[in-house]
């Protein structure tokens, strides 16, 4: 199954919100002919986009090349929110992987969040970075958890920038009557992640790096010297990084076997004017407890961005906004008939263990991909920590590929249905509140 295309047109960027809200770039030219590189990167969202910066800035020759635009993929279409730590709690990774490593991811996820707010400061990348995600709990069961979380995450890291709340606290910052408490991480924030993507894309391109859009990677060839072969033409090089995470078809077996590609969707409502107060009175995004979480913030022209919803096929829904819809009016019931000016979908990637893959595939091939929903930190630090292993500095690579990462079951043909049983169950048990 070719996502590439299956719910997209080549080189045209989704009618989303965010589509509409940038000055495009202009068009990089596709690549025609043989060329060579010391780099080669595949893929041109945050990983990709934030490794050729870097390596670029340490002098390396580097080639980009991407089947769309930059920012086409998740990364271009995705919440926006910039989280902290990894995608699951650091209590379940003090299980898996012990207190010391726990500690070193903790490290290395406050050091993607400080990138990402250097980057958009250091060149001035409009993407309207706010600071500040609110986490929403059903329940005062999870409330409770919420809360001895912060205190641990305190006691145990230093990380002192989450406020607990209580219901009337969580109210006055978003005042759905489902949600019974939570906290808010001021040390996260939330951002324009295609307009990031574009000012990532921008700066790389001044540093050097060679972009080529509209070119599909169609075969590797591997070597002490790789051939990457497009439609059109070749790079041979010396070090090739592969940053597809959802849309890496069969370039690569053993990530695919690990990495798989998930659906996820958003809307945008028409401008809510003073009637914001009602979804969100101050300005900060929210991410809510449920397992397939409901994730929502107001856009600079005063809409709500709301996410929810996912599916496990290749296909995106005919009625997007239906599907999102639901979810949404279930949070706000106030506006379930609401006017929905954009509906979009995206494709990102998850792992079994909803931890990041970033792996030496190859002596001179590396990979990262699989950020399960937590891709905007996560992703543009994956890039910069290649490109320090590629110029010799390969510790904090090195503690990310220690993560244990397992197969889906059923191979790659097997494991969307085996998922989409799996996913039908958590649903329910969000329904019935098991």
């Amino acid at each position: 199954m070719d996502l590439l295309y299956r719910n997209d047109q080549k080189g045209k960027y989704p009618e989303s919100w965010y589509a509409a809200t940038v000055d495009p770039l202009q068009q990089f030219g596709e690549l025609s002919g043989k060329v060579s590189a010391n780099v080669c990167v595949v893929g041109g969202g945050f990983t990709g986009l934030s490794a050729a910066l870097h390596l670029a800035e340490r002098g390396f020759d580097v080639k980009l090349v991407e089947a769309h635009r930059v920012g086409f993929g998740a990364s271009g279409r995705n919440g926006g929110q910039l989280g902290s730590g990894q995608r699951i709690g650091q209590d379940n990774l003090e299980t898996l992987l012990g207190l010391a490593d726990a500690r070193k991811l903790w490290d290395l996820a406050e050091n993607a969040k400080d990138l990402v707010k250097d980057l958009v400061a250091q060149h001035d990348i409009d993407c309207h970075f706010r600071p500040g995600i609110a986490h929403a709990c059903f329940s005062n069961r999870e409330v409770i958890d919420e809360h001895a979380y912060a205190d641990h995450l305190k006691n145990i890291y230093g990380y002192s920038q989450i406020k607990k709340l209580h219901r009337d606290q969580l109210h006055a910052i978003c005042p759905s009557p489902k949600y019974v408490g939570g906290s808010l991480d001021m040390g996260a924030g939330h951002l324009h992640p295609l307009a990031f993507a574009l000012g990532l894309a921008k700066v790389a391109h001044a540093t050097g790096v060679r972009i080529y859009e509209k070119t599909r990677v169609i075969n590797i060839k591997r070597g002490s010297k790789i051939t990457v072969q497009t439609e059109k033409g070749q790079i041979t090089t010396d070090q090739l990084v592969l940053a597809c995470n959802g849309y890496l078809g069969s370039l690569d077996k053993q990530v695919a076997a690990k990495v798989m590609p998930i659906n996820n969707f958003i809307v945008a409502t028409e401008p809510l004017g003073k009637e914001k107060v009602k979804v969100l009175a101050q300005d900060y995004a929210v991410a809510d407890s449920k397992f397939v979480i409901n994730y929502f913030r107001l856009s600079h022209d005063n809409r709500l961005l709301f996410g929810g919803g996912e599916t496990y096929g290749y296909r995106f829904p005919s009625d997007i906004a239906a599907v999102v819809r639901k979810p949404m009016s279930k949070i706000f019931p106030h506006l379930s008939e609401v006017r929905i000016d954009y509906a979009w979908g995206g494709t990102l990637a998850i792992t079994r263990k909803r931890l990041p893959y970033l792996r030496k595939i190859a002596p001179n091939i590396i990979s990262a991909s699989g950020y399960s929903g937590h891709g905007v930190g996560t992703a543009t630090h994956a890039g910069q920590l290649i490109a320090m292993a590629l110029g010799g500095e390969a510790e904090g690579f090195d503690t990310m590929a220690r993560i244990p990462a397992s197969p889906f079951p059923g191979g790659i043909k097997l494991r969307s249905p085996l998922l989409t049983m799996a996913m039908t169950w958590f649903a329910l048990r969000d329904r019935l509140g098991i």
